[in-house]
């Protein structure tokens, strides 16, 4: 066990969010906005820089402010993994993520894919399957402990719930839960360290029972200028099912830009290249950010 787990946070880095909402290298005391909620929103001038759960695969600790909603989707996702003559394609097709904030340090998420499309080809007979239709439905919760308006370092709680919406082909049909502890450490020049700890209870490939999953991302993002961040990262995930541990790793390269005049919207795009056979060997995305 020590040992997978060591493998584990050796190989991750995972993107935190998009541009570096806690980047000042001496910030001031952060405002008090305790009196802010659902219905008495957070005025415009007091929300503070935009910050998604993507791109990358990670997640920040950062919230959505109260009052306001956010919109974090995909526009395209691709999926490419070849094992021996075998090769499967997964596509989506807007993967959109809606956050609302409760609190100035709450905020509630729901996630589900409206439309994918997996396709599998065997090249040794000619065979290509497809299926498609609504995926999964996530819903989430994060809670900032720290850092949410500044500071050195920012820290949050994040489970969530995966409800089984989606066909068999696309879905296991299992109701699954986990828990993230998203850490994120401000560094000089611009440069911000996360740990993105994720702790999951998967349904058994066989039987019903149900296993450990453990993801420990490390990621490093950098400003490289006031509208522009880049991201680079080592993913990895340990799957301690009991038909056999499956250990996934992949080094993943992303961009955000938030336009000078329009600080609440975000453009981003990445790609994510496998470092072993367990691992999709390709996967690229295109998708965007919309606060309200």
């Amino acid at each position: 066990m020590k040992k997978a787990l060591f493998a584990t946070l050796a190989a991750s880095i995972a993107g935190v969010t998009s541009a570096s909402a806690w980047a000042d290298d001496a910030p001031a005391p952060a405002p008090d906005k305790s009196g802010y909620t659902l219905l008495n929103p957070t005025p415009e001038d007091k929300l503070r820089s935009l910050c998604a759960d993507r791109p990358t695969k990670s997640n920040g600790p950062c919230t959505v402010d109260a009052g306001h909603w956010q919109l974090e989707s995909d526009v395209y996702n691709i999926t490419q993994q070849t094992t021996g003559d075998v090769t499967q394609t997964v596509q989506l097709f807007t993967n959109p993520t809606l956050k609302l904030g409760v609190t100035n340090t709450l905020d509630l998420e729901m996630n589900i894919a409206p439309y994918e499309e997996v396709s599998t080809r065997d090249s040794a007979t000619g065979v290509t399957s497809t299926a498609s239709g609504a995926g999964d439905l996530f819903l989430r919760a994060k809670w900032n402990l720290l850092g949410d308006d500044g500071g050195a370092i920012a820290v949050a709680l994040f489970p969530y719930l995966k409800l089984p919406t989606a066909g068999r082909v696309i879905g296991n049909g299992a109701v699954e839960e986990g828990l993230i502890v998203p850490i994120a450490f401000n560094l000089p020049s611009n440069f911000q360290l996360t740990i993105d700890p994720e702790a999951d209870a998967l349904a058994d490939a066989q039987g019903p029972g149900r296993h450990l999953n453990l993801t420990t991302p490390l990621s490093l993002s950098y400003g490289l200028t006031k509208t522009i961040t880049v991201f680079a990262e080592l993913w990895g995930d340990e799957n301690f099912d009991p038909a056999g541990n499956v250990f996934q790793a992949s080094a993943d390269l992303a961009a955000a830009w938030i336009p000078a005049k329009a600080p609440n919207f975000q453009l981003d795009g990445g790609v994510n290249i496998g470092l072993n056979r367990a691992t999709p060997g390709v996967q690229g995305y295109v998708g965007i950010t919309r606060r309200f």
